[in-house]
């Protein structure tokens, strides 16, 4: 018959191999953990079957829930499409007026987030022709300010 730690060293394998293949990083933990044990029998052989099993919940739960506490997502590089805050402060031109109960349009000369016009709103009403500078990104359109 085999040992627990060769069953729980092969388990431990065949989750990571898993984790490689899928890249969610849910299933790296349980087969740490996996191992773990493995390693936990073949320091203590004897260790019961309840025990082994115990100890593997333990370590796959504990290890996921600090690890979801912990991270913060801060690649930008997923985000594709969106507003990342680099066009926050460019200034522009209002071509077509708005106001706080009309919206207008904003045109810039290099391409902003992908297109040169905008849907602008205002606070304040800012005819044709105004410089104005964004300074929120509110869904598809820019929160401008004249300048």
């Amino acid at each position: 018959m085999l040992e627990a730690m060769w069953i729980w060293g092969a388990i431990g394998l065949i989750l990571l191999a898993v984790e490689m293949a899928t890249g969610t990083f849910y299933i790296l933990w349980f087969g740490i953990s996996a191992l773990c044990v493995a390693i936990a029998t073949w320091i203590l052989p004897t260790t019961p079957l309840a025990l082994q099993f115990v100890m593997f919940a333990a370590l796959a739960i504990s290890s996921l829930a600090i690890w979801k506490l912990n991270y913060k997502k801060t690649e930008t590089h997923s985000r594709v499409g969106q507003a990342q805050g680099e066009e926050i402060g460019r200034v522009g031109t209002v071509s077509k007026s708005c106001g706080p109960t009309k919206n207008g349009e904003i045109q810039f000369t290099q391409g902003l987030m992908g297109a040169r016009e905008w849907i602008a709103v205002s606070n304040e009403t800012i005819a044709e022709g105004v410089q104005a500078r964004v300074v929120a990104v509110e869904g598809n359109a820019l929160r401008i300010q004249a300048v």
